[in-house]
């Protein structure tokens, strides 16, 4: 498979399916949201698909892994209640924690025991990559989407800055969990190329739309 036939497409399926058939160090930074494993019900009556289950997590991370070239970074997302769970995949796949991520909210998304006020991410590493030259801050401001395209549609204005960081200029960025495509059209944005995989079939293509757009 050559990179013209697998870059810049957003497929529809399940992620591990789809990336089973990628080549093996074919990406040079994946940046992805997957389910937080917390069963997520907002107000909307919105529902992410697998969030209920973890079936997923271990050889998404095994594939994630395989696919992206040595020496280079992933930022991922995760629940901050199943932490323990997001963190076992990754170092059993391969990868080694780098770097954490923590994107401050200036409003509560909901209450309980606190006011859940950030979002969070860890960065990843497979190798040894070389140090950024102008690395990110480890806690970045938030900016709301409104969420109109996905129940948990992060802002493309939060992830640009990440791809001009963490991937080199014309290189490719994966988001196996793309949603409505926020890191692809970042990744477009920032003169990168682009795999994403969406497994739910109106969120894939609000992705294509985008993109389209």
């Amino acid at each position: 498979m050559t990179k013209e036939y697998y870059r810049n497409r957003v497929y529809q399926g399940d992620c591990v399916d789809v990336m089973q058939g990628l080549p093996s160090n074919s990406v040079d930074f994946v940046l992805t949201d997957p389910p937080y494993l917390m069963n997520y019900r907002p107000r909307s009556g919105q529902t992410v698909l697998n969030d209920n289950q973890a079936d997923w997590l271990v050889p998404s991370a095994v594939e994630m892994y395989r696919l992206l070239r040595r020496d280079s970074l992933c930022v991922s997302f995760y629940g901050w209640q199943a932490a323990d769970l997001f963190i076992d995949a990754w170092r059993n796949a391969g990868f080694r924690i780098v770097g954490h991520l923590v994107f401050n909210k200036p409003y509560a998304a909901s209450a309980r025991f606190v006011e859940y006020r950030h979002e969070c991410a860890y960065v990843l590493a497979k190798g040894s990559p070389a140090l950024p030259a102008t690395p990110p801050a480890d806690v970045i401001d938030w900016a709301y989407t409104g969420n109109r395209l996905h129940p948990t549609q992060k802002p493309v204005l939060v992830l640009a800055p990440l791809i001009e960081a963490f991937c080199p200029q014309g290189g490719i960025v994966l988001d196996p969990f793309c949603g409505s495509g926020s890191t692809l059209v970042a990744a477009r944005q920032t003169g990168r190329d682009f795999i994403g995989v969406e497994l739910a079939t109106q969120h894939h293509r609000v992705a294509i739309d985008r993109l389209a757009a």
